[in-house]
């Protein structure tokens, strides 16, 4: 079994243990939202958005893409602990440049198209979420692409100048 699964399944399991579990929500972007990395508007650019919330933040971080978000849980010096992980769902979007401030949708749940023709919010690769997998199959059919989950999006794509880290996994423990 991969690594990943097996952090999954042992995430979804230790979840179900836990007394004092508080869900975490996505929030609403509003147009102070400022981009993790960036730290520029994120309303002020186009295509899908991600919020991360961190344990014992009140405040989520932002991400003006969504592989940005993915390229976060791969940094080996990140060590704050995910509570839980949001995307724009793109189904729902008015369009690419309004894809909607409310529409989130927990990222482990969506079907993301990765190598397609549309740069994310930054003018780079994205992986574009969808909450219905026929939907990224007609997006993909468009725009070219492959549709994976969460936690197939090779480090590779979100971090192209970074060699493969050896035995390093993506953190998704809260994307689902």
């Amino acid at each position: 079994m991969k690594p990943l699964v097996l952090v999954l399944l042992a995430s979804v399991a230790l979840a179900g243990c836990k007394e004092e579990t508080a869900a975490v929500l996505p929030v609403a972007m509003t147009d102070e939202a400022l981009g993790h990395y960036c730290q520029m508007f994120v309303a002020d650019h186009p295509g899908p958005k991600a919020q991360i919330h961190l344990k014992g933040q009140a405040a989520p971080l932002w991400f003006a893409q969504v592989s940005d978000a993915v390229a976060y849980l791969y940094d080996p010096e990140r060590d704050a602990e995910i509570a839980g992980i949001f995307v724009s769902d793109m189904v729902r979007a008015e369009s690419w440049a309004i894809p909607g401030i409310a529409n989130w949708l927990a990222a482990g749940a969506a079907s993301l198209v990765i190598e397609s023709d549309r740069p994310g919010g930054m003018g780079v690769p994205e992986a574009i979420p969808f909450g219905d997998r026929a939907a990224a199959l007609a997006f993909v059919a468009e725009h070219g692409g492959r549709v994976v989950t969460w936690g197939e999006v090779p480090e590779s794509y979100v971090r192209p100048d970074m060699p493969e880290m050896v035995g390093h996994v993506m953190n998704t423990e809260a994307a689902e």
